[in-house]
């Protein structure tokens, strides 16, 4: 792509439609926002309320949703869609605000975390359910050996006790399962679902997972943690979330939470919304083979049953490499000619991320549809290089954006020092690996695309 353009794009982009040309070139040299890097927020300011409940990868920080809601929502009645919505942090900033919130994920633990997170709870309720939970569960101190009396059955999903067996130790797996039981006795949903997320989260380290690893690896020399410790522990910090999460929801919303709380697991080319009733979109989408998001959440999957078959469940997924098109064709010439270098390094790879782009526009084209006059999406993406091809992400977003309809408002370049995602790549496998063996940059900066439905 020709990158040597003599013309200067300003920061607001003009209103004529930009080629591809005049994209990368802008791109290029665009310098850095610092006032969107937020350098200096602390994990107490970016996990604030409800944003601690659960670890999730690649998920940007509160403050950056509530800045876009600042500079492009004045009225008080906005509607907030994510189609995206991951763990929710766009749902969440949107219900503290008092406003309606709309997304989708097909992740079917994201909906589960996101519901629970944006969920406010009335603090002497949750406090008293908790210390009635822990009570029934009792402290290891009654016995070495066990949680709790033997007469409790385990409660373990029986189609996948294989990959249960696989990833924790005998002791373990009898433990949480029966601290599942006896969650499942609880009859509040919305209590139970908190419970769930809890022991969702604490999964991990209770496994022989290899810690930090974004891929499904066993550490065998691993001393996973006791469950019922973890989950006390973690039940205590989601206590004191939703203490704080609860005191800044208008009270309004918090007495009609279905009128404002609008998410479903599904498609994100699908929103659960009509046409022109959104004010502002604010997501950030997969990175194309950055991550199978099945598998990083497979234990929850697995122990919850949310899937009868991984791979099956893995392929509905945007950004999977198990992804395949031959009868959609791109409409993005950046994307093109992407694919087309791909193709001479990896024709899997290239075709899967064809199919990721594919996918993106249609994503696009149903933002369009659901924005009223006026509103804005805003898209956080980053680029990436995968076997020596620059993967331009977010140039491929704005051309994609005007090609849905959307005049291409403006774009934001912006530092991520405080973003969790692993760092570097091998450039030969573009595969993620620890920072002292890679050699390439995976994200080191992002954009946040902007299209505006004129």
């Amino acid at each position: 792509m020709e990158t040597t353009m003599k013309m200067k794009i300003n920061e607001t982009m003009p209103q004529t439609t930009k080629s591809p040309e005049e994209i990368v070139h802008y791109f290029n040299t665009k310098e850095i926002d610092v006032d969107w890097s937020f350098v200096g927020y602390k994990p107490t300011d970016t996990g604030k309320w409800t944003h601690g409940y659960h670890r999730y990868p690649a998920k940007f920080i509160p403050q950056l949703v509530e800045k876009l809601i600042d500079e492009y929502i004045s009225q008080k009645d906005a509607h907030i869609n994510d189609p995206f919505m991951g763990c929710g942090t766009t749902i969440v900033t949107a219900i503290s605000r008092g406003f309606r919130a709309s997304g989708t994920d097909i992740n079917k633990i994201a909906y589960l975390i996101t519901k629970v997170k944006s969920t406010p709870i009335k603090p002497e309720y949750l406090n008293k359910k908790i210390d009635q939970l822990l009570f029934k569960l009792k402290s290891l101190k009654c016995s070495q050996k066990t949680l709790f009396d033997d007469k409790i059955e385990p409660l373990i999903p029986k189609v996948h006790l294989s990959r249960i067996n696989y990833w924790f130790t005998e002791e373990n797996k009898n433990e949480l399962g029966k601290i599942l039981r006896v969650i499942y006795d609880e009859d509040d949903e919305t209590i139970r679902n908190f419970f769930l997320v809890a022991f969702s989260h604490i999964l991990k380290n209770c496994s022989i997972w290899l810690q930090g690893s974004t891929k499904p690896t066993r550490d065998l020399k691993k001393n996973p943690v006791k469950p019922f410790e973890a989950l006390r522990r973690h039940l205590k910090k989601m206590q004191s979330g939703n203490d704080a999460f609860y005191t800044v929801v208008p009270a309004n919303v918090r007495a009609n939470l279905n009128e404002y709380l609008n998410i479903k697991v599904g498609d994100a080319r699908r929103q659960p919304v009509p046409d022109n009733s959104v004010d502002l979109i604010v997501s950030s989408s997969p990175y194309v083979t950055s991550y199978e998001y099945a598998d990083l959440h497979q234990l929850s999957t697995i122990w919850l049953d949310l899937a009868d078959d991984l791979t099956d469940y893995k392929k509905e997924f945007i950004g999977t490499s198990y992804k395949r098109y031959e009868n959609k064709r791109l409409r993005s010439l950046i994307a093109m000619d992407i694919v087309n270098e791909m193709s001479k390094k990896d024709k899997k790879m290239a075709k899967a991320i064809e199919a990721f782009f594919i996918d993106i526009e249609e994503v696009f084209d149903e933002s369009f549809r659901i924005l009223k006059q006026g509103g804005r999406c805003c898209y956080v993406i980053g680029d990436t290089k995968l076997k020596g091809v620059d993967v331009l992400n977010a140039e491929v977003f704005a051309e994609s954006l005007q090609h849905s309809g959307f005049k291409l408002d403006r774009i934001i370049k912006r530092e991520i020092p405080s973003k969790i995602l692993p760092q570097k790549r091998d450039e030969k496998t573009g595969r993620f690996a620890n920072n002292d063996e890679a050699n390439t940059e995976a994200y080191p900066i992002e954009y946040i695309v902007i299209g505006l439905k004129q």
